[in-house]
């Protein structure tokens, strides 16, 4: 009900953002799109990180969007449980390839099904491995294993390994250190400071239909400091305000709003913990 009241199309700042409604004027987007493009061009290995919340699935989900067909496949895959086998079979299977139970058939079958895809249909794989710091030891291992093979006289795949920070704590172990001198790109993205912060407000209310201002200086500043920058933090709080401000009859979100949805949100977090 709130959308009608403030003259929204759709929610600010949605989980889905996409082309006009994703906010690409920061930084670390700005290096993450020119690693990004440099590795379809030329395919290698990256990994993204980033704490929980700043965006990285988003940004990264933005960027395959973009991408051509049939000129490119993309292929995401979140499912870090897994043992490498079966990371192999789900790939096995998206492209095209009968599974197997042997994993240097099912090696061969894969290569030879992206060389197939490279060379015959023009059509660049995109591999993207989202929750990668949930991966084992084992899994990155064979990883490194699995990329020596299907590279080994040519680069057939992009392929992005996305997570926390942790991922990159990961790969500096000593038993990874294979698998770490094929990354070609590293990016981070950090917590957006103060003026970034309230770019990406504009542009999602801007993106959400907003004709006119709707938020208070004072609760814009509320609202950077109780999300820490952190835009999916930020995007519940400001959906919360404007529910709150529409339930107070009003046409704009002040302090007062900002604050009653931020202890809102500390309620619901302290039950959850």
């Amino acid at each position: 009900m709130y959308r009608q009241r403030f003259g929204l199309s759709g929610h600010p700042l949605p989980k889905n953002a996409l082309g006009k409604t994703f906010f690409d004027k920061t930084p670390g987007y700005r290096k993450l799109d020119r690693a990004f493009r440099q590795t379809v061009d030329d395919p290698g290995l990256g990994v993204l990180t980033a704490e929980a919340g700043v965006g990285k699935t988003a940004a990264i989900r933005n960027l395959c969007a973009q991408l051509s067909k049939p000129d490119h496949l993309v292929l995401y895959l979140c499912d870090t449980a897994v043992a490498p086998l079966d990371l192999y079979r789900t790939l096995a299977g998206e492209i095209g390839v009968k599974p197997s139970h042997r994993r240097a058939q099912l090696w061969a079958d894969i290569k030879k099904t992206l060389v197939h895809m490279v060379d015959e249909r023009g059509t660049c794989p995109v591999i993207v491995l989202d929750e990668a710091q949930h991966l084992s030891d084992s899994f990155l291992v064979d990883l490194s294993g699995f990329l020596n093979f299907a590279f080994d006289s040519r680069d057939l795949v992009t392929l992005w390994l996305v997570g926390l920070p942790a991922l990159s704590r990961h790969l500096r172990m000593q038993m990874h250190a294979p698998l770490a001198m094929r990354v070609v790109y590293q990016v981070h993205l950090e917590p957006l400071d103060r003026e970034l912060f309230a770019g990406m407000i504009d542009h999602g209310l801007k993106a959400a239909g907003a004709t006119q201002t709707i938020l208070a200086d004072q609760a814009r500043e509320l609202l950077f400091r109780a999300s820490r920058g952190v835009p999916r933090v930020a995007a519940a709080l400001l959906r919360q305000a404007l529910r709150e401000a529409h339930e107070r009859n009003q046409n704009f979100v002040d302090d007062h709003a900002m604050e009653a949805a931020i202890d809102a949100s500390a309620a619901v977090q302290a039950v959850k913990g």
